[in-house]
């Protein structure tokens, strides 16, 4: 089956580790970005970060649910190994380059393989939910909250 992959990128006013914190504060991305319905952290590391976390989206046409193995490196990048869900595959990393004067390249690469053929239509509305509303909805919060 084919899979899909995009890399997207945004520059952000804040830092990279404001860029990570938001992003690992997983108890509080729903109320921010628009797309995740729910998530909860089903396991923890001995710093307390998620390490294994439940996410269902809004992917438009279909709510989809999945579970990753988060692999942290802050602040600089949080990758993501599927575990299982709605996906054959679902692999993804967000990375935070230092722009300098507290500005952030936050870069988005994701490669999804749903296991069957996904018509452009949805493959688009999975697209514009995980990613273009990723990217929009994390500046929009952290550039609001300065």
């Amino acid at each position: 089956m084919p899979d899909y992959g995009e890399c997207r990128s945004d520059e952000i006013a804040a830092t990279p580790q404001q860029c990570y914190d938001a992003l690992t504060d997983f108890e509080h991305v729903p109320d921010w970005q628009g797309s995740v319905r729910s998530i909860e952290v089903l396991e923890r590391d001995e710093e307390g970060r998620g390490t294994v976390v439940a996410y269902e989206v809004d992917a438009k046409l279909k709510r989809v649910r999945y579970t990753l193995r988060q692999v942290h490196e802050p602040p600089h990048r949080l990758g993501s190994e599927y575990i299982e869900g709605d996906f054959r595959d679902f692999a993804g990393e967000w990375r935070f380059v230092d722009l300098g004067s507290k500005r952030t390249r936050a870069e988005l690469d994701l490669r999804i393989d749903p296991g069957r053929f996904v018509p452009g239509p949805v493959r688009s509305a999975i697209s514009d939910a995980v990613m273009r509303r990723a990217l929009r909805d994390l500046k929009a919060h952290l550039e609001g909250a300065s």
